[in-house]
């Protein structure tokens, strides 16, 4: 099979589809890589190595779409990019349909077929491409957050940790998931008190497990947070509905009734966003204020620290992505149900039940089982 690799082009995008390590892993398949001139020299990843691991350079993004049957990314496809996606063609990326009527109604056009790292499952009814990404945005949260709870970037000035004789900040965690696990760990490591809500008691339990005592676990009602937010210094908004739009959790009011310069960071924006004030933002301009609380609402947060990202991405999807290769993508669909649910959309039918749920009213669309959709 022949895979392309473009540049990412979206703000402060500088995560890349393939490693090195991973196009050589293609290579030594029989695959051939085609890979656009300087996509990964952001994050140390030079021409050289890449042709050092048997790709083919190739100078502008419309070669790749034009030449490859799959294209490899991280981030979802610009406008531009899926008006040069075709059928036949497969696209093996995070997309983030629910919340995005535009990219939507554009892969349906296309006719290609579209594979959503974010809905692949593995076997213990987790989400394996979700998971690396997730483990770096939930360490990032409380990075930033701490970041802006200092004056000079608008907060309160709160040291989350405190020092002896202050007391530490207060950082409320919505959703006990991966992501919220991850930042939970952050902010223990920081010295902060730490609460953490989920609607799973045994999640709950697991955590108590985690974190020996040293994180509050509250099951997670409306009261529930309408009262630790009203207290926390920072809130990691950090639910996650595979596939679908987050739920407005943290409400306009809630906002409100929030302490001046406290800071949230809705790392579900990805997904529409789980705080009622949310909008997207970028790395380039990340915060926004409303009632003198602070919004981190970037769409790309696991963008900030690219090298990393990218390599813990490609460890996750490289099994996946060679068994599309070496099978062609409907056979590796029908031989592995959890690459299955992977798929979005296939020749113009979308076949994620969660997307049509949220966009199939606007855009007129019906959903079409996946198995279905390939034929079998």
């Amino acid at each position: 099979m022949l895979i392309g690799v473009p540049k990412e082009i979206k703000n402060h995008e500088y995560r890349i589809g393939l490693t090195p390590a991973a196009v050589k892993e293609f290579v030594t398949h029989g695959h051939s890589v085609l890979v656009q001139t300087n996509a990964g020299a952001a994050i140390g990843f030079s021409n050289e190595q890449y042709t050092a691991a048997g790709a083919e350079l190739v100078d502008t993004p419309e070669e790749i779409f034009a030449r490859a049957e799959m294209i490899v990314k991280v981030k979802e496809p610009q406008p531009n990019e899926c008006k040069m996606l075709r059928k036949g063609q497969t696209l093996y990326t995070y997309l983030h349909l629910a919340p995005d009527p535009t990219q939507t109604q554009l892969l349906v056009e296309s006719g290609a077929t579209c594979i959503a790292y974010e809905t692949v499952t593995d076997s213990r009814n987790g989400l394996p491409l979700l998971a690396p990404m997730s483990e770096v945005a939930g360490r990032m949260a409380v990075q930033a957050g701490a970041h802006y709870l200092e004056k000079a970037q608008g907060g309160s000035g709160t040291l989350l940790g405190g020092v002896p004789g202050v007391a530490p900040g207060k950082v409320l965690v919505i959703g006990g998931g991966v992501v919220g696990v991850n930042a939970a760990k952050m902010a223990v490591g920081l010295g902060a008190d730490v609460t953490i809500l989920d609607r799973s008691l045994p999640r709950l339990r697991e955590l108590d497990d985690i974190f020996m005592g040293r994180v509050k676990t509250v099951f997670s009602t409306v009261d529930a947070i309408e009262h630790y937010s009203a207290s926390a210094d920072l809130v990691v908004g950090a639910v996650l509905i595979p596939g679908a739009a987050a739920p407005k959790l943290l409400t306009r009011e809630h906002i409100a009734n929030m302490k001046e310069g406290s800071v949230v960071v809705d790392v579900a924006i990805d997904q529409g966003g789980c705080f009622e004030t949310s909008k997207a933002t970028t790395h380039q301009d990340p915060v926004y204020v409303i009632d003198d609380v602070v919004h981190y609402c970037v769409a790309n947060m696991p963008g900030g620290v690219a090298r990393t990202s990218t390599m813990a991405l490609n460890n996750a999807t490289l099994p996946f992505g060679l068994a599309l290769a070496n099978k062609g993508p409907k056979q590796a669909m029908l031989d592995d149900p959890h690459l299955l649910n992977g798929l979005n959309v296939h020749e113009g039918k979308v076949t994620y039940k969660a997307v049509v749920d949220a966009l199939g009213e606007q855009l007129g669309l019906t959903y079409t089982d996946a198995k279905q959709a390939l034929g079998a």
